[in-house]
């Protein structure tokens, strides 16, 4: 198997004046290509600055971060920026949509970006996939919570990330529409390969991945093996 995250001794310190806010320290753990894993622990135990410095949107204070085999630590943030479209996909929380562009042109970005060719043809694919291509032309605030979140969904995948992280996906929708995103991400999953990794207070969608990490006070105090991991 090959490694795909290799986290060692990770730490994050904020500062704020003269004073010093921990919010992760020496956390370790790797996941392997294809793994599923989801990262759970009280608000405030440092779950999304973990995902955030995993996926390079953050720099570590201390330790390091490999992805596919390249120390993120070390690179600059334009070369991280790189990684990033090349290998990851990131779900946001609250969608981080552009509001001036449409579902379609949402997804369009990260392959124009990549320089692809028949980027329209390949995001209008995409949206069918999650169930929205006849939407495609609307705006975010045309668009229920729920339809925001597929559509970020279908451009977090544009990209045929190697590692998806995703940040509390079904939080802020309801049950019916968190079970199609959550279907979504494993069906994903299995059937291109990418690692998923999940931060969630969802017990139930944790308990459907491979294994749980469980963080409080910024630290690591259990990761266990799940064995029954398939959606029903």
């Amino acid at each position: 198997m090959t490694t795909i995250l290799d986290i060692q001794n990770l730490g994050k310190i904020y500062h704020s004046g003269d004073r010093e806010l921990t919010v992760l320290e020496g956390v370790s753990f790797s996941l392997q290509a294809g793994d599923t894993c989801s990262i759970v622990g009280p608000s405030g135990s440092g779950k999304t600055t973990l995902l955030g410095l995993c996926a390079g949107l953050d720099r570590a204070s201390t330790g390091s971060v490999t992805l596919n085999g390249i120390r993120l630590d070390s690179l600059s943030e334009d070369k991280r920026a790189q990684v990033r479209n090349q290998y990851v996909g990131f779900i946001f929380q609250n969608f981080q949509l552009i509001p001036t562009l449409t579902a379609l042109e949402n997804v369009m970005v990260p392959l124009e970006l990549r320089g692809e060719r028949n980027v329209q043809k390949q995001a209008m694919e995409l949206l069918g996939r999650v169930g929205l291509a006849e939407r495609h032309d609307h705006y975010p605030t045309q668009l229920s919570g729920g339809e925001q979140q597929r559509v970020s969904l279908a451009r977090a995948f544009s990209n045929r990330p190697s590692i998806l992280f995703a940040d509390e996906p079904t939080g802020n929708l309801d049950e019916e529409t968190g079970e199609k995103v959550e279907r979504l991400l494993f069906d994903l999953n299995q059937e291109a390969g990418t690692t998923l990794v999940v931060v969630t207070h969802d017990l139930e969608l944790a308990e459907k991945t491979q294994r749980i990490i469980r963080i409080k006070g910024g630290h690591v105090i259990s990761d266990k093996a799940v064995h029954h991991n398939q959606l029903e």
